[in-house]
């Protein structure tokens, strides 16, 4: 499947959960899913049949609210059958709201509790250096996360200690939860923030899928690589795009109509 065709597959299967479970966080799915098509489709090293594989590259999903683009992502390329993914947040089923790696294969790290996912990923990246291992570490965190201190400190330890083979992708769709980020905390100085802890930033949009898969395959010689993603939360549904509303809702009725009709449009 070529990409672009699976980032419309993913989305069409966010729709599709969010519709079944009532739960949302859809916008925040629909902005991430380009990065993760292109992260499991062009990029990363992954194991289907054997997720546990020792040269496996290694994927946290820090803004763990919007793990559904995972799920879909996972069950797209065989790691689980498709058929599963409208359990998810059903009474039993192992697809949790946040996204979970108890049971589910290819997670490597329940995260939700925001500013938590780049932490763990500096330490998997350090353990990987230390071990002479080849993998790499990919890191997807959201722009209103990053108001967290624990990202600014898991950022200067991982520009310090030179983890060239950490990559961190900043979903920069400008919404947290139901507000501009620049009404809670300003991010306009984003770019030097991170240079300035000693990482080689790159800027892309975040829906331009031959950009990110070449500033994702980027290896920087002694740096971590922050690639800032411009995207619009809710991105794949008109009406959802930019509306802080979708954070919340779930597209029931004409919602899930209309949602459903344009983007079965736009894949042929």
């Amino acid at each position: 499947m070529i990409t672009e065709q699976f980032a419309r597959q993913i989305r069409r299967d966010i729709v599709e959960m969010t519709h079944i479970s009532g739960v949302s966080h859809i916008g925040s799915a629909l902005s991430v899913a380009d990065i993760i098509a292109v992260l499991y489709n062009d990029v990363m090293r992954i194991f289907p049949s054997d997720p546990k594989n020792d040269k496996r590259d290694r994927f946290i999903l820090s803004k763990g609210h919007a793990g559904m683009a995972v799920y879909a992502a996972l069950a797209e390329k065989g790691f689980f059958p498709v058929e599963e993914l409208v359990t998810q947040c059903s009474n039993g089923s192992r697809l949790s709201g946040h996204v979970s790696h108890k049971n589910v294969p290819g997670v490597e790290l329940s995260t939700g509790s925001l500013g938590m996912g780049l932490s763990v990923g500096t330490g998997m990246a350090v353990a990987a250096k230390r071990d002479n291992k080849k993998h790499r570490v990919y890191v997807v965190l959201g722009d209103g996360e990053c108001a967290e201190g624990s990202v600014w400190e898991a950022a200067m330890f991982a520009g310090h200690n030179e983890l060239s083979n950490l990559t961190a992708v900043i979903d920069h769709n400008k919404l947290q939860a139901n507000e501009w980020c620049e009404n809670v905390i300003s991010w306009k100085n984003i770019a030097k923030m991170w240079d300035s802890f000693g990482w080689h930033v790159i800027e892309v949009n975040g829906h331009d899928v031959g950009m990110l898969k070449q500033s994702l395959n980027f290896i920087h010689g002694t740096k971590p690589i922050c690639i800032i993603a411009h995207t619009i939360k809710g991105k794949g549904v008109s009406f959802m795009e930019n509306e802080k509303i979708w954070h919340h809702l779930s597209p029931q009725g004409d919602d899930y109509v209309n949602a459903v009709r344009e983007l079965e449009a736009n894949s042929i």
